[in-house]
């Protein structure tokens, strides 16, 4: 008698070591699920691409707004989305539009854009042209941009015009300064400006 109510005993220390540590493993498990579901969700035109078999084509002018991280309001659109075979999705003919916190606009066109799963960046190439309303119309062969905060870079020399006059430099950058105020323009590696003088040009 004395050894069976020894073994009942063990047993029920042993349940209440093991039954929370499986209840422990399985909400893990659950957790790791629903976030590997995540980071494609939020990318654009990811909800366009759930349409069953016609997202293996791809889908025509698919359409994506949102708030970045920083109060600016991003929207995207293209002529074309379609899945890649590594989970990312390729956009044609992208146009991407940032209206920022004071007024001013930025806005972005490249024949590709590549999403990145999970990074909430966007690889722009084939051509990107930059146009603020700032007054500066640039071009670069690449950038990669982020799409959740106000967040551009060159991935090579860019060339085109500004206030002042013509501009060629190996970088810009479109960021918050010091990361957290007002959205600037930075041009580095090698700066040439032409400048040209109001009037010159024929203009005023």
């Amino acid at each position: 008698m004395a050894s069976a109510e020894g073994l009942y005993s063990r047993v029920i220390a042993w349940l209440k070591i093991l039954l929370p540590l499986a209840a422990l493993a399985l909400l893990s498990t659950l957790f790791l699920l629903s976030r590997s579901r995540e980071p494609l969700a939020n990318v654009p035109f990811a909800e366009a691409l759930k349409a069953g078999d016609r997202a293996l084509q791809g889908v025509s002018a698919p359409h994506y707004s949102g708030t970045t991280s920083d109060g600016g309001v991003l929207t995207m659109t293209a002529e074309r989305a379609r899945p890649m075979a590594d989970g990312h999705i390729l956009a044609d003919e992208m146009k991407a539009r940032m209206q920022l916190r004071d007024g001013s606009e930025i806005r972005l066109t490249a024949r590709q854009a590549q999403m990145q799963d999970g990074a909430q960046t966007a690889h722009l190439k084939g051509g990107v042209l930059i146009e603020s309303s700032l007054g500066y119309v640039m071009r670069t062969e690449a950038m990669i941009s982020a799409i959740n905060s106000v967040d551009v870079e060159s991935l090579g020399p860019v060339t085109g015009a500004g206030p002042a006059g013509d501009l060629q430099a190996g970088r810009m950058v479109i960021a918050p300064d010091d990361g957290e105020g007002d959205v600037q323009i930075h041009f580095t590696e090698g700066v040439k400006l032409i400048y040209r003088p109001p009037g010159k040009d024929g203009s005023e």
